[in-house]
């Protein structure tokens, strides 16, 4: 019976490692993403009250 589930374990883990990094390198991604969303939103608020321009609504 310890030979079945060693040998459960060693079939789910790399399936289990791989979902991990796919979940971080996604999650990651999307922070990215937002992040420079922000950032660029910010820039065009202040070009756009430097050019005397109402703000985007």
């Amino acid at each position: 019976m310890d030979s079945f589930w060693g040998a459960v374990v060693w079939s789910l883990l790399p399936t289990l490692a791989v979902s991990v990094i796919f979940f971080f390198v996604l999650r990651g991604i999307i922070r990215f993403d937002r992040t420079e969303r922000k950032v660029h939103a910010e820039i065009e608020a202040e070009e756009r009250a430097a050019r005397g321009l109402p703000p985007r609504a």
